[in-house]
């Protein structure tokens, strides 16, 4: 029998805590003669900065302004990933590079959140930092405010890192900086359990939102104004298994394409054990699913993949390409692949070479392995030594950029409808095709946040560059 709809939402005890916050901070302002200043740094997934766009809604209720000088702030926080040790080191380099603020300003207030801090060795190892004043995993978002109280109004130190379900957040105020691209999460967690990866540890098991919810939630976005909307989820093709419901990921995106409005609809990321033809029938025949697919498939060796618990094979991979591209003319598929996974031979990788020759992808996200702990694969015999990991990273990216430049060079001569998305100061503007392009021209007019046609007249291996027709 499948679950029943989980939901979770702010409670009134925690915007009663919103509102006490408020008052503090009011009164701070006073004696300041200022705003109380607040800074917010997103580390990782488009999911983290979703997480992190519902943090600052609760900021900017309790009365904080937001400013990007870090010694203008009386609050500062990270939301961090934990998928890789580089980002982690990141996020521990510029924790530490905090430390003369708060020494500058003791008043100062920092913390630290997210998927690094799920993990009890991290949540740990960073609560000795004296400097430091809240952690909080994923799970206790929702007591955001009630930590926030307790620390502005009591001094407390806290660390909260409860284990709990990892429950899509509804109703949530929500702060996007961004006027013409939105994130909705679809589900949260994952079920899947790669052998490398973390992911299910820090975010739970999967649970979807109500297809009413997602629906409600486009329909408002697109009534504000916005053009970009991307579904999120840890994979979306998992949608709904969890709910008593005989509806899937493919009857969503049907459901969100007939919305009237002229926006556009992403979503990320596909598994390719749950991809279906459905899915590709579904993007072919909708008007306003963008025609791109981001579709990992992490290593082109079978052995490998098995390994990896990825639960399909390299050839079950390219029928779903074929599949696609006979069904989505001009579709572009992005992947993530991960180089130096334990044991991979020069045989093993050539296989991930030879796959992204055949399918030509538009863009790859490309990792070396690092290993996470309480993961299988970090106490695999046979780990790659960094000098090996970082050669063939080489010689994968000289590859991919051949590839990117081959299918970006059909393009030249086309016209293609392209959302402005920013402009710089020579007049030269960037947006997006329908298949995920970046695409570069000039203009003597503000067309920010608008479709345009472009002629394209050359093509490099990261854009496309044209000329408004």
């Amino acid at each position: 029998m499948a679950a029943d709809i989980l939901e979770c939402r702010l409670s009134s005890l925690q915007y009663d805590y919103i509102e006490k916050i408020r008052n503090i901070n009011e009164k701070k302002s006073e004696i300041l003669g200022r705003p109380v200043y607040c800074l917010t740094h997103t580390y990782g997934c488009q999911q983290n900065e979703n997480d992190t766009e519902k943090i600052n809604g609760m900021l900017e209720m309790m009365g904080f302004v937001f400013t990007e000088d870090r010694s203008m702030a009386d609050f500062i926080l990270f939301n961090t990933c934990a998928v890789r040790e580089h980002a982690e080191q990141k996020v521990f380099g510029n924790v530490g590079a905090l430390v003369p603020y708060k020494r500058k300003n003791p008043e100062l207030r920092i913390a630290l959140c997210g998927c690094m801090f799920q993990q009890p060795h991290i949540a740990e190892k960073v609560a000795s930092y004296q400097y430091i004043d809240l952690i909080f995993g994923t799970h206790a978002m929702i007591r955001f405010p009630e930590n926030m109280y307790r620390l502005l109004s009591e001094g407390e130190r806290i660390c909260d890192i409860s284990q709990s379900e990892s429950v899509p957040l509804e109703d949530m105020p929500v702060r996007r900086e961004n006027k013409l691209k939105a994130w909705v999460t679809v589900m949260a967690g994952c079920n899947n359990f790669c052998s490398y990866c973390v992911v299910p540890h820090v975010r739970g098991r999967e649970h979807s939102r109500s297809p009413e919810k997602v629906v409600a939630e486009v329909k408002h976005l697109v009534a504000e104004g916005y053009k970009d909307i991307t579904l999120l989820g840890q994979n979306v093709n998992s949608y709904c298994r969890d709910l008593a419901l005989d509806y899937d990921f493919s009857d969503l995106l049907r459901e969100v394409d007939a919305l009237p409005g002229d926006f556009r609809i992403r979503f990320m990321t596909s598994h390719p054990k749950d991809a279906t033809k459905k899915l590709f029938d579904t993007v072919a025949s909708c008007q306003k699913v963008c025609k791109h697919i981001h579709l990992p498939f992490q290593s082109g060796s079978d052995r490998i993949l098995e390994l990896m618990n990825r639960k399909y094979t390299a050839a079950q991979y390219l029928e779903l390409i074929a599949y696609g591209r006979k069904k989505i003319p001009d579709v572009s598929f992005t992947s993530d692949v991960i180089v130096g996974f334990p044991t991979e031979t020069e045989e093993d990788f050539q296989a991930t070479l030879d796959l992204i020759e055949s399918v030509g992808f538009n863009g790859l996200f490309t990792f070396q392995y690092s290993p996470r702990k309480n993961t299988p694969a970090a106490v695999m015999e046979g780990q790659i030594s960094k000098e090996i990991k970082a050669e063939r990273f080489e010689r994968l990216l000289a590859l991919q950029n051949q590839s990117a430049l081959r299918f970006h060079s059909r393009f030249v001569g086309k016209t293609l409808r392209v959302l402005v998305e920013s402009v710089q100061e020579n007049q030269v503007y960037t947006g997006r095709t329908d298949n995920n392009i970046i695409v570069n021209f000039t203009s003597e007019k503000n067309v920010i946040n608008t479709f345009v046609p472009v002629k394209i007249k050359t093509a490099k291996n990261w854009a496309l560059f044209g000329e408004i027709v």
